[in-house]
C-alpha cells in the first residue's frame, strides 16, 4: 500500500506579507507602545512634582522670612503680648519679612504640656505662608535686639552658613556619640539649631520650607513621642529624633549659640557668662523664666525691652 507523498515546495514562494493594521498582533503592538508612553509621562509628572516644587517661583511680595512666635493668652498679660508683637513687627518691617502670632489655644496637643503647641504652630505658619522660604521660630520670652541683622545674610546664606556651622560636634552635649556631619553643604541645610551646655535649644531656630520640613515637624509631633513624658517635653523629644533619625540629622546644622540665641541671665549650667547677651548681638532670650517660680518673665523682659527702645530712640539700631 502506497501513501501519498507530501507536495513539493514551490521554487517561487509568495512574497513576505506584513501583518495588517487591523490584525491582533498589530493591535497588541500599538497597545504596548501606548502603555509605555503613558508610563513615561506619569514618571515625568511625578518627578516634576517631587523635585520641581523647590524651584517654584514665589508670587511677588512674598516675604522670604516669617518670624513665628507662639503666644499664650491664658498666662500672658495684654501688655506683655503687645510688646512681644511690637518687637517682632518692627524687625519684620525693617527687613521685609512677615510675622505670625498663633495662640496656644489654637492647637490640640492632647494631654501633653502646653509647650508642645509650638510644633503645630510652625506647621500652621507654613500653610499660611506657602511660598516663604524660612521660618524663624522664636520664643515669646525673647527680644530681637538688633533689627539691622538680616536672618538670611546673618545665618542662612550658603557661604555664610558653611563658614559658621559646627562640624563633627556631639549633637547633644557633652558627649553624645551622634555628631554633626563634617561635609554638609549650606544649600542642603533645612534646619539650623543652637545648643547650650545642657542640650539643643528649641527656643530659637530656623526651618527652611519644603517637604522635608513637613516630615520633620510631623515626626517631632508624633503622638508616640508626646506620650513618652520626656522631662523637658518637646525639647527632649527633639533631641531624640535628631539623634536617632538619620534623615533628620542629614539636614541639620548647629551654629554658635550667640548668633541667634544669646541668654539674658547668667545660668552656669547652661553656659554661664560665655553665652550672655552683649550689646549688638541679634537676640536675647530669657531662657527658662517660665519654668522657674523665683523668676518673673515679664519683669526680665521689661529690662531688655526698655534697652531696645532706647536703642531705637537714639537711632543706633
Amino acid at each position: 500500500m502506497h501513501f501519498a507523498m507530501p507536495p513539493r515546495k514551490t521554487s517561487q514562494p509568495p512574497p513576505y506579507a506584513r501583518a495588517s493594521r487591523s490584525s491582533p498582533i498589530r493591535r497588541k503592538q500599538l497597545q504596548f507602545v501606548a502603555l509605555i508612553g503613558c508610563t513615561l509621562l506619569l514618571l515625568v509628572y511625578f518627578a516634576i512634582r517631587l523635585f520641581g516644587s523647590s524651584a517654584e517661583k514665589a508670587p511677588p511680595g512674598t516675604p522670604e522670612v516669617v518670624v513665628v512666635t507662639l503666644l499664650d493668652e491664658a498666662t500672658m498679660s495684654d501688655e506683655y503680648r503687645a510688646r512681644i508683637m511690637e518687637n517682632r513687627k518692627y524687625y519684620a518691617d525693617k527687613n521685609g519679612y512677615a510675622t505670625f502670632f498663633p495662640d496656644v489655644a489654637d492647637y490640640d496637643y492632647g494631654n501633653s504640656p502646653r509647650s508642645w503647641a509650638m510644633v503645630p504652630a510652625l506647621r500652621h505658619a507654613m500653610t499660611k505662608y506657602p511660598h516663604s522660604t524660612y521660618f524663624f521660630n522664636l520664643s515669646p520670652h525673647s527680644l530681637i535686639m538688633n533689627p539691622k541683622i538680616s536672618l538670611t545674610s546673618h545665618v542662612m546664606d550658603k557661604k555664610r552658613l558653611e563658614s559658621i556651622m559646627l562640624r563633627d560636634k556631639p549633637v547633644v552635649p557633652p558627649d553624645s556619640v551622634i555628631r554633626t556631619f563634617t561635609h554638609l553643604k549650606g544649600d542642603k541645610v533645612d534646619l539650623v539649631l543652637t545648643q547650650d551646655a545642657e542640650g539643643l535649644c528649641q527656643g530659637s531656630f530656623v526651618l527652611r520650607r519644603g517637604e522635608w520640613a513637613k516630615f520633620f515637624l510631623d515626626t517631632w509631633f508624633d503622638p508616640l513621642y508626646r506620650s513618652y513624658n520626656f522631662q523637658k517635653a518637646e525639647a527632649h523629644a527633639l533631641e531624640h529624633v535628631v539623634q536617632w533619625h538619620p534623615t533628620i540629622l542629614t539636614k541639620l546644622a548647629l551654629v554658635p549659640q550667640t548668633l541667634i540665641n544669646s541668654y539674658g541671665v547668667d545660668i552656669a549650667s547652661r553656659g554661664g557668662k560665655e553665652v550672655l547677651y552683649k550689646e549688638g548681638e541679634f537676640v536675647v532670650r530669657l531662657v527658662g523664666c517660665e519654668l522657674d517660680a523665683t523668676r518673673y518673665c515679664e519683669k526680665e523682659f521689661d529690662m531688655y525691652y526698655q534697652q531696645w527702645k532706647s536703642y531705637l530712640n537714639k537711632g543706633t539700631i
